[in-house]
């Protein structure tokens, strides 16, 4: 078993993991797992699917925990809000966009009023892929667009939904943050008209009862979002750490071979890891 992971004079002075049989073996099972893992979250999705841990509470709490801080009253979670970002989740999901306005010409304000929400002021903040509520609200914070609407002052309602499904060919978690103020005259605020921050089937979409805050129900013992990522992230790690180690003992027994390059290899994969961590996080709209 060592000879798999040190270079011995058995395996010609080269760990058996990084013997060229072996990678060809490990692409194989990369390829092979990914079609047998596709195959379980279509037929078993009790077994691995989407989820998370993002509630509506968490939400709620984090984002008048940031208006407190500079000085805002807080926001009241409200149930024509909520479900107004329960539609638009929805619309997102069954027509399969990431933008405010939807191909067909829906505007946020158009899922407000449909909910019976009659605003004064009106504005939405979108994230998707995010793995907790911090994550999102911190997102939404380091975006001068997206936080002028978390902090504007004359919003007094918020409703959020947080719905699972796939978009643009990825299954993801998709957060909808409607912000609101209702008065007698239904007219929208400069700041709704140009909104600031804010496939699939509409049956694979799970959208919480927003306002109960609570997480989404039937959670799979897979999550589809990580589980894949984290196996990826598994094995570049152990590839990482053997040619690491393969390095260190050639270069203190002074082992010559003509195969070397370790230094490359380590860069190369650690570049791969770096490439994954960027393009699995989170983006807002």
């Amino acid at each position: 078993m060592i000879s798999f992971f040190l270079p011995r004079e058995s395996n010609n002075y080269r760990a058996k993991l990084l013997h060229h049989n072996i990678l060809l073996l490990f692409i194989a099972f990369i390829f092979t797992s990914s079609f047998l893992l596709e195959i379980i979250k279509v037929n078993f999705p009790s077994v691995l699917g989407i989820q998370t841990n993002i509630t509506v509470d968490q939400l709620l709490v984090l984002t008048n925990e940031k208006r407190a801080e500079y000085g805002f009253s807080p926001l009241t979670l409200n149930n024509q809000l909520s479900n107004a970002a329960g539609l638009k989740a929805e619309d997102m999901f069954a027509k399969d966009y990431w933008a405010h306005n939807s191909p067909d010409g829906k505007t946020p304000w158009v899922f407000i009023r449909g909910a019976g929400y009659d605003y004064v002021y009106a504005g939405e903040n979108l994230a998707r892929g995010f793995n907790s509520a911090e994550e999102v609200v911190s997102a939404w914070m380091a975006s001068p667009k997206h936080r002028d609407n978390v902090l504007f002052k004359n919003y007094s309602d918020v409703g959020f939904s947080v719905a699972t499904g796939k978009l643009n060919g990825q299954d993801t978690v998709l957060i909808v943050e409607e912000f609101g103020s209702q008065g007698a005259v239904p007219i929208a605020s400069s700041r709704a008209e140009q909104p600031i921050a804010t496939s699939s089937s509409t049956r694979n979409v799970v959208i919480p009862k927003v306002f109960a805050g609570s997480t989404l129900d039937k959670k799979p013992i897979l999550n589809s979002l990580s589980f894949p990522l984290n196996l990826d992230r598994v094995l570049l790690a152990v590839f990482i750490f053997v040619f690491i180690l393969d390095m260190i003992v050639t270069e203190r027994k002074r082992i010559i071979r003509l195969v070397g390059h370790n230094t490359d290899h380590i860069l190369f994969l650690v570049l791969i890891v770096l490439f994954v961590a960027i393009f699995s996080k989170g983006v807002i709209l």
